[in-house]
This record gives structure tokens, C-alpha cells and sequence, in this order.
């Protein structure tokens, strides 16, 4: 028999249960973070870890040692790739300083002449500006080194539960499966196989989105000439997988670096692409290659993203969207969490059906008509 809590019971419970799992996900960030890292990059690398085992019948800890080597070749690579770019634009740095800095005396004089603003104002405003700047200047430092230091530890227990995942994923499988009782266990099977292809889409569709919008930034900004069109495109690709934020970041990045190097006319031309290609990006290849099935609205990911960077930095807001991903299917599949899945979803389309108005009436509704009078 089960028993029927009042409202207020249950609303008490979620919040309270809310509250504990923020709290949990606080203290034990060192080790969660990763962890969830791990589960992503494991169900990524899932297909090449079973075709080195069952294809070329690799023992399953050889397969997942080769499955973690090929996987840091290419991150090793886009580490590579990164660091060459931007030695290039740490090489023009001089370049772009100078450039910057007759850009800023040109801005002055037009401040001056429209504004009626002299100089000498303006260069006081900004001095006490970067006075306040310095002050947090060390704080910023001493917080970037400490994110450094701990970004090797970070690295490192990624990449041993994710061979750990890959290499117990059965008994992982196993536990999932037997944990509940009898009547559930099918539901709990297939709510399980359903995330593992649901989610093994979703960062398949992430990846194949982020390659397609870096080439579309790499082509446009090529063609218009802008200055590590390279550079900025994957930045802009890679920065695309945090929605709304990424893209803005991005955004800005470009328009400095393309307005230090070409000009303001350009920088204007660089925005329209960025505009023009997040369009298309947003109405065409999220939800063809993505799929609406894991789609979350853009109230839930605003605040999804804002709250995983209180709480887990950048790594939160990268990890927000395939989590709440993850959470829409077990709230779908849970009997008495539908409501909670229709929050993080889209709002359903109605359509209605246009009424046909014609100029003329046929002649069966005149016959009716004449009838009537």
C-alpha cells in the first residue's frame, strides 16, 4: 500500500534534496568533476574500445589501454595545434599593441569632438579604472596558477576513470541492472540502454556540430581576411558546446583581435558572420544533428550554466548541458517525474488548422442557403 504525501511533504523533500546534492557537488568537486568528465569521454569512446575487443579480439584491458592512447594523441594534437597558433599571435604581439593603441588615441579625438569630452578627462577616468584593474590583478594571477596546478590533477583523474569506466563498464553495467528489485529491473534496463544511446548521440552530435561551425568560421573569416582566421574559428567551434555564453566569449575575442589587426569596418564584417552562422547553427544543425529528444530550453540552460559555474567553474559549464540531458530521459522514464522533464524540455508546438476562405460559395452551400430562407 502506498501512501499519498500532502504537497507541502513532497516540495519540502525535492528542495531539501536539492540542497544536499548542491552541497555534495561542492565539496567533493575534485573528485566529481572528473568523474563525470570520465562518463562523458567513456561513452565517446565506447564503439572504439568494443571494435578493438570484439573485431580484433584484443583482451578488454589491452583494448581500453590503446582506446585511452588514441585518445590522447588527439587531444595532444589540438594541444599542439593551439600552442603554435598562439605563438604566432604572441610573436605579433608588439603588432597588435601598437595597433591597439593608435585605435584607442583615434577613439579619444572622436570622444573629444562629439562629446565635447577633452583628454585629459578621459585619461583620468581610465586611469582610475585601471588602478581598480591592478588591485584585483594579483588575485586574478594567484587564481589563474592555482587553476593550472590543479588542471594536471584534473587531467590525470580523467584519464584514469575513464580507463577504469571502459574496463569495469560491464560490471558497471551489471550493478545498474541488479541494484533494483525484480519489477523494476526491465524499465532500469531499458532506461539504461536508452541514456547510453541517447547520450553517445548527443556528444557524437556536439562534436560533429562544433567541427561544422569551426569550419564555417574558419571559411568566412578566411574569406573576409581576418588575421588567425584558423585560430578563431576553432575557438569559436570549441567555446560553441556552452550555449549562448560560448559563442558571445568567442564573439568578443574576435572582434578585439579582428579590430586590433584590420580595422573597424572589418570587426563590424566579423560580427554579421557571427550572427549570420549562430543563426543557422541554432535553426538547422542543433536540431538536425543534435535532435530535439535531448533539446533543453533556454531558460533551464541559462540557469543550469550559471549555477555548474558557481559551483564547478568552467568545467560546470561544460558539463551542465549533457547532464540535464541526462536527467530529461531519467525524468522521463520515472513514474511521478514527468513534470520535471516537461520543465527542462521545449515547449510543444500547437498548430491549428487554417480555415480555407473562399470568394465564392459552391453550389451546394447556395442550395442550402435558399433553403434556409
Amino acid at each position: 500500500m502506498q501512501i499519498q504525501l500532502p504537497f507541502i511533504v513532497r516540495l519540502t523533500f525535492t528542495l531539501l534534496s536539492i540542497l544536499l546534492l548542491g552541497y555534495l557537488a561542492i565539496i567533493g568537486k575534485s573528485i566529481l568533476s572528473p568523474l563525470l568528465f570520465s562518463l562523458l569521454l567513456a561513452f565517446l569512446m565506447l564503439p572504439l574500445a568494443n571494435f578493438l575487443e570484439t573485431k580484433l579480439r584484443l583482451k578488454r584491458s589491452i583494448a581500453t589501454i590503446f582506446t585511452v592512447i588514441i585518445m590522447l594523441g588527439l587531444l595532444y594534437g589540438i594541444g599542439h595545434f593551439f600552442a603554435i597558433q598562439l605563438s604566432e599571435l604572441w610573436g605579433d604581439w608588439p603588432l597588435l599593441e601598437k595597433q591597439v593603441t593608435n585605435s584607442f588615441h583615434e577613439l579619444q579625438h572622436w570622444i573629444s569632438k562629439t562629446f565635447h569630452v577633452n583628454i585629459s578627462k578621459q585619461e583620468t577616468y581610465l586611469a582610475d579604472s585601471a588602478e581598480k584593474a591592478l588591485a584585483t590583478s594579483a588575485t586574478v594571477v594567484g587564481t589563474t596558477l592555482i587553476t593550472l596546478s590543479s588542471s594536471l590533477l584534473f587531467i590525470a583523474f580523467t584519464l584514469l576513470f575513464t580507463f577504469l569506466m571502459l574496463n569495469y563498464r560491464r560490471l558497471l553495467y551489471k550493478f545498474l541492472s541488479t541494484v533494483f528489485i525484480e519489477e523494476h529491473r526491465v524499465k532500469v534496463t531499458e532506461t539504461v540502454n536508452e541514456i547510453q544511446y541517447i547520450i553517445k548521440k548527443y556528444i557524437t552530435g556536439l562534436f560533429i556540430q562544433m567541427v561544422i561551425v569551426s569550419v564555417l568560421m574558419i571559411l568566412t573569416l578566411s574569406i573576409l581576411g581576418v588575421k588567425y582566421a584558423i585560430l578563431l574559428g576553432l575557438v569559436a567551434g570549441i567555446f560553441n558546446i556552452i550555449p549562448y555564453l560560448g559563442i558571445s566569449i568567442s564573439l568578443i575575442i574576435s572582434v578585439l583581435i579582428t579590430f586590433a589587426t584590420a580595422g573597424a569596418t572589418k570587426a563590424l564584417f566579423v560580427l554579421f558572420a557571427y550572427v549570420g552562422i549562430h543563426t543557422i547553427d541554432g535553426n538547422i544543425l542543433m536540431p538536425l544533428i543534435v535532435g530535439s529528444k535531448v533539446k533543453i530550453n533556454a531558460l533551464i540552460a541559462f540557469i543550469g550554466i550559471v549555477v555548474g559555474e558557481m559551483i564547478w567553474g568552467i568545467s560546470g559549464m561544460f558539463l551542465c548541458m549533457p547532464y540535464l540531458a541526462m536527467m530529461k530521459i531519467i525524468f522521463q522514464k520515472v513514474d511521478g517525474l514527468d513534470a520535471w522533464a516537461i520543465l527542462l524540455g521545449e515547449e510543444q508546438k500547437i498548430y491549428r488548422k487554417k480555415k480555407r476562405t473562399s470568394l465564392f460559395k459552391s453550389k451546394k452551400t447556395i442550395q442550402t442557403d435558399e433553403r434556409a430562407e
